[in-house]
């Protein structure tokens, strides 16, 4: 089950008046980008004052955790629906998140709003440690397929499979997410992801990954 951590800023979750912040929030960095993710432009955007918004989430990082929060709970959703639901392998449940991580990266949210998250974590370390810990729930999600579908792999390898898998897919999004060059491309690319991933994490061994390693250094 992936967990949120405890909420930032001042506010009653699902008032109307944070719902509306928070909506305006996501638009302007998927619509304006991250050079415009001020409290200014936000309160703009939802037709508030700036010192609205600021009594809510007095530094616009805050937004970012709650975001990534919303975000998190709302996949955790779709796995239970989706990949938890009993009588599937786990070699059919990491399939599933594979399948449903590369349609997420297909939409326009998630191609536009990890772009700029990235912009933005690379001039705050708030918001990397925030997508640090975003990235890290989804290495568990992955990880425990894994670790059960090649029960020999010790926790760390497990982990090196999971990074490797995530970063493959993530990697993706500059070229294959929504409106991209090659974004036609996506249904043979997540066939191929689907079936190389889950081929990896049944096949690789202690020694292989060690190997590897070898070799690169």
């Amino acid at each position: 089950m992936i967990l949120a951590p405890s909420r930032p800023g001042i506010y009653a979750r699902g008032s109307e008046t944070v719902d509306q912040i928070l909506k305006a929030a996501l638009d302007v960095l998927i619509d304006e980008g991250a050079d415009a993710f001020t409290l200014r432009r936000i309160a703009a955007r939802c037709d508030m004052k700036v010192g609205n918004v600021s009594y809510h989430f007095p530094r616009k990082e805050m937004l970012i955790q709650v975001m990534l929060d919303e975000m998190l709970e709302s996949y955790d959703k779709l796995l239970e629906e989706m990949v938890r639901k009993p009588g599937l392998t786990a070699e059919e449940r990491l399939k599933l998140v594979i399948i449903l991580c590369l349609e997420d990266i297909q939409t326009k949210r998630t191609t536009h709003l990890f772009t700029e998250l990235w912009a933005l974590a690379n001039q705050s370390e708030f918001v990397a440690d925030r997508v640090r810990l975003f990235y890290s729930k989804v290495h568990e999600v992955i990880g425990e397929y894994v670790a059960q579908i090649n029960p020999a792999l010790a926790p760390d390898e497990v982990h090196s499979v999971a990074l490797f898998i995530s970063a493959a897919m993530e990697g993706s999004t500059p070229f294959l997410g929504h409106q991209k060059p090659w974004a036609a491309k996506m249904p043979v690319f997540t066939a191929l992801a689907a079936m190389s991933f889950v081929h990896l994490a049944k096949t690789v061994t202690s020694r292989d990954l060690a190997g590897l390693m070898t070799e690169a250094a």
